[in-house]
């Protein structure tokens, strides 16, 4: 589970390499058991792609631990809360950039005249040193088509809402939520609020349709 500073700097970077051109993706498998990458970057110099790979590290512990680095791009960055960053940037290797993160102030945030798309701002601390690709490029376009497919599945699933999924699986779904079914709270539970909604709807499509028939034989009658 992603901490809520992870994912404020996950949306923050996504949000930075857009306004740059660049097609971006989270959490792509690299090839030759190389890791997962927490962000991908892909652009083009010189009709020429170019890859970069970002980490992300919220906390000393998560900086020091031992899952792999992917650092296999042609230019390699941590990004990390300013504060981190000075507890561990002697740590830095030599080559890997850093980008560091700072949240917006609420009061600023909310005194904004125009739309913030994301909840801090991005700095270079340290620039990058590129480097060949050290994977074959033809099988990491391959995983970033993937995970770009996957990031447009759910998407879609979000569009279509609940019409996809069967009336079985829907209720399964129910069934999974009367674990902790409380009969002093009707109102806290979901199988006692859909019932309730389902009746009100219906309620109300009946009313509509004897309303509509009420109409049309009134026009009838007042038509002879």
């Amino acid at each position: 589970m992603k901490t809520k500073l992870t994912l404020d700097l996950e949306k923050t970077l996504y949000q930075y390499w857009q306004e740059q051109g660049g097609y971006v993706v989270e959490e792509v498998t690299m090839p030759d058991d190389q890791g997962i990458v927490d962000t991908l970057v892909l652009q083009t110099e010189a009709n020429q792609p170019v890859w970069r790979c970002f980490e992300l590290k919220v906390t000393k512990a998560d900086f020091h631990s031992h899952a792999k680095l992917s650092f296999i791009g042609n230019y390699n960055y941590f990004v990390l809360p300013a504060k981190l960053y000075q507890e561990v940037k002697a740590e830095i290797p030599a080559g890997i950039g850093v980008f560091t993160y700072q949240a917006f102030n609420k009061k600023a945030l909310a005194a904004s005249t125009v739309p913030i798309t994301a909840p801090g701002m991005l700095t270079i601390a340290k620039t990058a040193k590129r480097q060949d690709l050290q994977v074959d490029e033809a099988a990491l376009t391959l995983r970033f088509i993937a995970s770009l497919n996957r990031e447009v599945v759910k998407a879609k699933r979000v569009e279509k809402g609940l019409d996809q999924f069967s009336t079985d699986q829907l209720y399964q779904a129910l069934k999974q939520r009367t674990s902790d079914y409380d009969i002093y709270t009707p109102e806290a539970n979901l199988l006692d609020r859909f019932s309730e909604e389902l009746q009100t709807d219906t309620i109300a499509a009946l009313q509509t349709e004897i309303d509509a028939l009420t109409e049309e034989n009134l026009r009838l009658r007042l038509s002879q």
